[in-house]
């Protein structure tokens, strides 16, 4: 693994270089995510001073705004941190190794490029047809928290948005048998580094929309070769129907998420239940 170019900090009069986009319709877009962001951080306090994040560019639609709303938020919030770019180069075949670097070069964050051939692993590994997100998911992870163990990140910031974290909930209710998300703020696995989701209150129609209008330049997730049965791709599917046919179920489902009662459940390690006995003296409803 070796990291391709880094370059230091410096202070710009706008968000980004390039065409700009002064609709009134994109300012009204922007200031709603920005509002949707802050109120994530703040909420699950997601940034602290002197905190150094590294923002995980895959160089999709939802990275890209992510990095792009944290660069406008940085400069009003009241408390200084860093941010450093970081995109995984898995060397999937034609992978736009230039394209990243060259926007990179015009945003004034530093910014690394990791190299590491976790494609040829998953080739070898996963079977012609079978899904290969998850190894892939794997292999990428534990590359990007080693580089967070080396160059002193104190948060990992990654791209997930609200209707990721309502997918995920479906896909461990019907695959997994358990009640369990995306949390907009964890520890990972070894303990050593704490991931957050900005975009957790953001939903993916507006962060297209955004992304659309800011042109950003996108890298396909198919670079490994398409894969519509993913199930993931259904339960979109069927999310989005729910919505087509009752708008704001998606957001009902989101916000359930934030208001659990273990004793309306059946976990017997989050509630009790054994120790419940009447008690005779209460009032009958």
């Amino acid at each position: 693994m070796s990291d391709a170019r880094m370059i230091p900090i410096r202070a710009r009069a706008d968000d980004r270089a390039g065409p700009q986009k002064p609709e009134y319709n994109t300012v009204r877009l922007r200031k709603r995510l920005r509002r949707a962001v802050g109120k994530a951080v703040v909420d699950y306090n997601m940034i602290e001073s002197g905190d150094r994040i590294m923002v995980c560019l895959s160089g999709g639609k939802d990275s890209h705004a992510m990095l792009d709303l944290l660069i406008g938020l940085r400069r009003s919030a009241p408390v200084d941190f860093e941010l450093i770019a970081v995109n995984l180069d898995q060397k999937q075949p034609g992978f736009p190794e230039g394209l990243l670097p060259d926007y990179l070069d015009t945003l004034g964050v530093a910014w690394h490029v990791i190299e590491k051939d976790t494609f040829s692993i998953v080739k070898r590994i996963i079977p012609d047809g079978k899904t290969t997100c998850g190894l892939c998911s794997r292999l990428r992870r534990g590359t990007l928290y080693e580089f967070a163990a080396r160059h002193g990140i104190t948060k990992i910031a990654l791209g997930h948005h609200l209707n990721d974290i309502v997918e995920t909930f479906f896909l461990n209710l019907f695959f997994g048998s358990r009640l369990s998300a995306m949390p907009p703020k964890l520890r990972s696995d070894c303990g050593r580094h704490i991931v957050i989701r900005p975009l957790a209150y953001c939903l993916e129609k507006d962060l297209a929309r955004f992304a659309a209008l800011r042109a950003y330049p996108i890298i396909p997730c198919t670079l490994c070769g398409s894969q519509p049965s993913l199930q993931r791709q259904s339960i979109k599917r069927m999310l989005n129907e729910w919505e087509r046919v009752q708008p704001g179920r998606t957001m009902n489902i989101f916000r359930a998420l934030g208001k659990v009662d273990p004793s309306q459940l059946c976990d017997r390690e989050l509630f009790d239940f054994s120790a419940l006995v009447g008690d005779p003296a209460a009032d009958r409803d």
